[in-house]
C-alpha cells in the first residue's frame, strides 16, 4: 500500500471501540470529520496504555497553561460506538500525543506499523532501530486533531470497553477462557 498521510482537523467525533466475542475482539480507532471516517486497528493495550498516558497528557496540558477550561470526560455510550462499515486504513504501530496551543487542540498521532516492525514483533526479536531507517519509513500517518475533551471521552470509553473482556484469574492474572481455564498457580487445577 502506498503511503498516505491524513489530517483530519479537527474531528467531529472519535473514538474507541471493539468488534467480536471476549478474548476474540478486535479493537479500533475511528475519527470522522463531517463525511470522511478513518477507522484504524490498535491493540487492546495501545488503548489501555494511550488511555494513561491521556491521563498525564492533559496534567501537563493544564500546568503549562493554567488559563484553560478543564477537559470533560463525559461520553455518551450510543454515540461512542464505531459506525460501519468498518474497513480500516492500517494497523496502528505507534501513537503518539500533541498540543496546538493556537486552536487548543490536541493531536493523536497513529503511524501504521511498518513491515520492518511488524516482522520484528511475528519473530520476537528485539533490535536497536536505526535513526536513519525511522527517516526512510514509509509508514502512513493520520493525526486526529480533537478537543482535549474529546480525547479524554474517547480514552476513558476505551477503557471501559477494555475492561468488558473475559474475567481475569485471582490467583494468576490471566484471562480466564469461557471452555476452562488452567491455572499455572493452581497446580493446573480449573476454575
Amino acid at each position: 500500500m502506498a503511503r498516505v498521510e491524513i489530517d483530519l482537523n479537527p474531528v467531529t467525533h472519535i473514538t474507541a471501540d471493539a468488534i467480536g466475542q471476549p478474548g476474540k475482539r478486535v479493537f479500533y480507532i475511528q475519527g470522522r470529520k463531517l463525511e470522511q471516517t478513518i477507522t484504524l486497528i490498535v491493540e487492546k493495550v495501545q488503548i489501555q496504555t494511550l488511555a494513561l498516558g491521556v491521563e498525564e497528557f492533559l496534567s501537563e496540558i493544564a500546568w503549562r497553561y493554567p488559563g484553560l477550561l478543564e477537559a470533560s470526560p463525559d461520553f455518551d455510550e450510543p454515540t461512542m460506538h464505531i459506525f460501519p462499515p468498518v474497513d480500516p486504513l492500517f494497523r496502528v504501530g505507534e501513537l503518539a500525543l500533541a498540543y496546538d496551543t493556537d486552536s487548543d487542540l490536541a493531536i493523536l498521532i497513529a503511524r501504521e506499523i511498518s513491515a520492518a516492525n511488524e516482522e520484528e514483533q511475528t519473530e520476537g526479536a528485539e533490535e536497536n532501530i536505526d535513526e536513519e531507517e525511522v527517516e526512510d519509513d514509509e509508514s502512513s500517518v493520520v493525526r486526529f486533531w480533537c478537543t482535549r475533551s474529546q480525547l479524554l471521552a474517547m480514552c476513558r470509553w476505551g477503557l471501559e470497553i477494555s475492561n468488558r473482556g473475559r474475567p481475569t484469574c485471582p490467583y494468576c492474572g490471566q484471562p480466564i477462557d469461557p471452555s476452562g481455564h488452567f491455572c499455572p498457580k493452581r497446580n493446573g487445577h480449573k476454575h
